[in-house]
């Protein structure tokens, strides 16, 4: 398989402005504990970023369903270890889910692999399917050293999870946060030289609600 042939499976990557990095996201409308959180008030998922703004673009759209089924194609480990090869050369950085979330075990099984294939690259996923992670957990007791999986707290000013060992929170201003604070909203919402999230060590990030 060629570069070319490759992202013809995968699609292209996103490259969010805030990130230092590439990021390979999904819809959010297809998030299946998010879409019952969007119905809750004082959730993370109530007015979700990502079912807003550029997100809802006509020319952008097709590409997160695209990513949707592309992670289901026979050939996507593959096919996202070569791209991931030849897109991370500066950055050895790389965001899962900057939209969407994890569709199953099998999805996130597919994601580790690509993770384990690709050791000069720090991976990042935030999740709320605690399930998933649970069952991914039980099965093979870790992931792999150059992936973080944060599992998100459902609710803003809520404590970190219980029994994972990488979490997010997100607070309100003026409100008590746990572990290390996100600094973007210092910094023009840019992770800039920040690599907090894709750091194992650190336990939990929280996020300022904005």
């Amino acid at each position: 398989m060629n570069i070319k042939q490759a992202q013809q499976i995968i699609g292209n990557l996103g490259k969010p402005s805030k990130m230092p990095c590439y990021s390979y996201g999904t819809p959010a409308e297809l998030c299946k504990v998010g879409s019952k959180l969007r119905k809750v008030k004082g959730s993370v998922c109530e007015g979700c970023y990502a079912m807003k703004g550029f997100y809802t673009f006509s020319n952008v759209k097709p590409a997160f369903y695209k990513r949707f089924q592309a992670m289901k194609h026979p050939k996507f480990v593959e096919a996202m270890t070569l791209v991931i090869k030849a897109k991370t050369t500066k950055s050895k950085y790389f965001r899962w889910k900057d939209s969407g979330d994890l569709d199953s075990l099998s999805e996130l099984e597919r994601i580790v692999q690509v993770c384990q294939n690709t050791p000069d690259t720090k991976h990042w996923l935030p999740t709320r399917e605690t399930k998933v992670v649970s069952d991914y957990l039980k099965i093979y007791k870790s992931f792999p050293d150059n992936l973080v999986v944060r599992v998100s707290s459902p609710l803003i000013n809520g404590e970190p999870l219980p029994n994972f060992e990488n979490t997010s929170t997100v607070h309100d201003k003026g409100k008590k946060w746990f572990g290390k604070q996100c600094v973007a909203y210092k910094q023009d919402n840019e992770c800039r030289d920040c690599r907090a999230c894709w750091t194992k060590k650190i336990n939990n990030i929280s996020y300022k609600k904005h």
